[in-house]
């Protein structure tokens, strides 16, 4: 097949060893064709006419290599929705929430959630509305902490401007009490109310780097990104979460991910959902 620019094996392989080395993304066999087509537009947008001199350019320049960013977010998928996987927020309004409501005390009424590859923001906001429908009004301080390596897709999430096709399947009175559609210009789209959005905290966050937060979170929603990582990376991950969750803390994964035979620090409670063993 004629392409373009000419993409060889090794620059495939090349690639694949970039992305690991700065994300911890392990790259299958059967993504070259979605690498080339991807990458190919970083290269007519740059002027390159070889992927040789694209990866020459990623390795030169350090953290201040502008193009890094664009690179990942180039590679990574972003697939989401509100309330995915609903049985996940089913299980964090009717049984978690209520549970620590029960058991904090009135000097201990704090809450942290971290949404680790949220995205566009519908993760993020799907829990704010959770928290928001099970916490009492007052006397509650919540907060959720939002990180994702693509900045493109951070920024449409602190935003919180979407199409109103986003929100079909959502109860009416969900989308009435959560979202303002919008006039005019603005006709089709719908703007999260601010009354979610100050939960929210995005941030840029690297995995694979240092975390700056300390936590301790209660919850840690991390869904559909291990998928895209090594045994020995995910090994990693788990156990960097374990420490920065509380006693009995709670981890969500995907519907495709499990933690058997990576990590002895979480039990099984069913449908992806794990805690922490004390």
């Amino acid at each position: 097949m004629e392409t373009e620019f000419e993409f060889a094996d090794q620059d495939f392989q090349r690639i694949r060893r970039i992305i690991n080395d700065i994300a911890g993304i392990s790259l299958a066999d059967g993504k070259r064709e979605l690498v080339y087509s991807r990458l190919s537009r970083r290269l007519r947008s740059l002027g390159l006419r070889r992927f040789d001199e694209y990866c020459r350019l990623l390795e030169t320049g350090g953290e201040n290599n502008e193009e890094i960013g664009e690179f990942v977010n180039a590679l990574t998928t972003n697939l989401t929705s509100f309330f995915r996987e609903s049985h996940h927020f089913e299980f964090l309004g009717a049984e978690l929430l209520p549970a620590l409501i029960r058991e904090r005390s009135a000097s201990h009424r704090r809450i942290r959630i971290w949404s680790a590859g949220c995205s566009t923001g519908e993760e993020p906001y799907s829990i704010a509305m959770v928290l928001r429908e099970t916490l009492p009004a007052v006397g509650w301080d919540a907060k959720i902490l939002a990180t994702d390596l693509d900045s493109n897709v951070l920024a449409t999430a602190e935003r919180g401007v979407y199409e109103e096709s986003r929100i079909k399947g959502l109860p009416e009175a969900r989308v009435r009490r959560w979202f303002q559609k919008g006039r005019g210009p603005q006709s089709g789209q719908v703007r999260v109310v601010p009354a979610l959005r100050e939960l929210i905290t995005f941030r840029r966050l690297n995995l694979m780097h240092d975390w700056p937060m300390h936590g301790p979170f209660d919850v840690v929603f991390c869904r559909n990104v291990v998928i895209y990582f090594d045994k020995p990376t995910q090994r990693e991950l788990f156990e960097r979460f374990a420490g920065l969750l509380v006693e009995r803390g709670h981890l969500f994964v995907g519907h495709s991910e499990s933690l058997f035979k990576v990590t002895d620090r979480f039990v099984p409670l069913g449908k992806t959902i794990y805690q922490r063993c004390i």
